[in-house]
């Protein structure tokens, strides 16, 4: 649900987009990210390192474009964003005890290390892809990068989330599965 919660500004660019123009929508970007991370500091006490990447690529780059009135920089946000989460979910490969799925998902679910793994290169290959499909379309079909941009975009992250849940989906039900002698005696596994 949160990932949904972080297309709002996403949304209103688009909106403003529609009913004046790429500098009109980049300053409403620029206001909107700011103001919802905002929003989720002041509720939760802290920001993701996701959310401060995308915070200052969205500053950054947004700033860049109304300055220099080139919408080209506007256009490298998405996929320069992806890629550096690439780069954040292959590296902690190799950094740390656990890759960056693991520390995102393994208080809500215990999985072996090999589907801890998979996911996290699932996540990997999602980002260089939705970020090379950004920079393609962008580059391409400048007449609609910016509906890509925000249904294809989220078009991408459904798809990639339900496939993420039908592959989590064998590994939840073998862990709520009890033997048949627990299930009538009605006793929990010893821990």
């Amino acid at each position: 649900m949160k990932q949904l919660i972080d297309f709002i500004p996403l949304i209103a660019f688009f909106a403003t987009y529609q009913l004046y123009d790429i500098y009109t929508a980049t300053k409403v970007l620029m206001i909107g990210v700011p103001l919802q991370y905002l929003l989720t500091w002041l509720v939760v006490k802290k920001l993701e390192k996701f959310q401060i990447i995308t915070l200052i690529a969205v500053l950054v780059f947004g700033g860049l474009t109304l300055l220099l009135h080139d919408e080209t920089y506007l256009k490298w946000k998405a996929p320069i964003v992806n890629w550096i989460f690439a780069l954040s979910f292959f590296a902690s490969q190799f950094i740390g005890e656990d890759n960056l799925v693991k520390r995102m998902m393994g208080h809500a679910i215990s999985l072996p290390k090999d589907v801890w793994r998979t996911l996290n290169y699932s996540w990997v290959m999602f980002f260089i892809v939705s970020g090379a499909a950004n920079l393609f379309v962008a580059f391409t079909y400048h007449e609609i990068w910016v509906e890509f941009k925000v249904f294809g975009s989220l078009g991408m992250t459904l798809v990639f989330m339900v496939a993420q849940a039908v592959y989590l989906s064998k590994y939840i039900q073998q862990e709520h599965e009890l033997p048949a002698s627990e299930k009538l005696s009605g006793d929990k596994p010893e821990v």
